[in-house]
């Protein structure tokens, strides 16, 4: 067999490979996506809505870490709107570091005031919201192109 029977051989191997390789990109991002639009949906719905139309629950939570409607309708509003965020594509990225943050602050007021009771949920979420932020990351230069073009 000769050596340039060899890398012949391996062309269509190649193709193949990059063949898998763009199907599994597609995957990942189709699984990111689904991701993103799961957390949305947790956050717009199981944890911002309860708090945005005072919820017995949600009200006597707030009322026992002292913050009160305006600190319970506040968080809310940041919930909801780091929800919307998630599926615009500008601002996945800003949008999973902005509700990493409230989940920072909710594992810390989950621990001093709740002594610890469901301190692992917000860290749970924080796995993803990680996740997206990194995977995202790409589309924050899309968001200070504008601010750049304007500075000069």
């Amino acid at each position: 067999m000769s050596e340039t029977a060899a890398p012949a051989a391996d062309v269509p191997n190649r193709a193949v490979v990059a063949e898998s390789a763009t199907a599994r990109g597609r995957r990942a991002r189709i699984a990111l996506r689904a991701l993103q639009v799961l957390l949305a949906l947790f956050y717009g719905i199981a944890s911002a809505l309860p708090k945005l139309i005072a919820h017995p629950s949600a009200a006597e939570s707030f009322d026992r870490i002292g913050w009160g409607s305006a600190g319970m309708y506040t968080i809310g509003a940041l919930e909801l709107a780091g929800a919307i965020a998630l599926l615009v594509p500008v601002l996945q990225s800003v949008a999973a570091l902005a509700l990493g943050a409230l989940m920072i602050g909710a594992f810390v007021v989950q621990l001093t005031v709740f002594d610890g009771q469901n301190a692992a949920t917000p860290l749970v979420l924080l796995v993803p919201l990680a996740l997206i932020a990194w995977a995202r990351r790409g589309h924050n230069a899309d968001l200070l192109r504008p601010v750049r073009r304007h500075r000069v």
